[in-house]
């Protein structure tokens, strides 16, 4: 960790949660940039700016991106990786990870996670609390496994997938990117179409 002083950016819950984190991972002081300028804190941390602000820290901080909508989250993140920003992986130290495992540049890992063996995160991605992927699974960026979802062994999800709470995918399927799989869905096939899926076996929905 090369800076002490964390920036994130977005103030909603899931940034209350992945300030927790930061704090637990040794960071000494927090801050957050968000576009609603009704808000004056997030939890116990200061909102200093807007997210057109994020320039102003270059050099002095890292960044996190804490917004759930992973389109928006992959475009904030593209831009202050040209402007050259230092964006940091947030692991809560009550997750279990595989030491051969792979997580990508500002991806989540909340607290009960477990990632498997040889299991590659992108990056962008959340791993939420509980949530559990198993050995060899990939999952592209600016996915989202949701809290208690978990993915059996050698699943692949394809970039921008949502995978709700509590949904399972079985071993050896592969979820196409651009996917929602709904809360305790349980996909037991391939899917190959962009959609909302849902249901016991999961069926698309649209």
């Amino acid at each position: 960790m090369e800076h002490k002083k964390l920036v994130i950016i977005g103030a909603s819950g899931h940034g209350k949660v992945c300030a927790e984190i930061a704090v637990q991972c040794g960071y000494e002081e927090i801050l957050f940039l968000d576009d609603d300028r009704n808000l004056s804190f997030c939890g116990r941390h200061p909102i200093i700016g807007t997210v057109a602000d994020f320039g102003k820290y270059i050099g002095t901080a890292s960044f996190f991106i804490a917004i759930g909508n992973s389109n928006i989250r992959e475009r904030i993140m593209r831009k202050l990786e040209e402007a050259g920003g230092e964006i940091t992986t947030l692991v809560h130290p009550d997750a279990v990870i595989s030491e051969s495992a792979v997580i990508g540049n500002g991806s989540a890992v909340m607290a009960g996670a477990v990632i498997n063996a040889d299991a590659i995160i992108g990056k962008g991605c959340i791993i939420n609390t509980a949530a559990s992927v198993d050995h060899d699974c990939v999952v592209e960026d600016y996915c989202h496994i949701s809290v208690g979802s978990h993915l059996a062994g050698t699943v692949h999800t394809g970039k921008h997938t949502w995978i709700g709470a509590g949904a399972v995918v079985s071993n050896n399927v592969t979820v196409c990117g651009e996917c929602m799989i709904g809360a305790g869905a349980v996909v037991i096939k391939n899917i190959v179409m962009a959609g909302t899926y849902a249901g016991i076996p999961a069926r698309r929905m649209n």
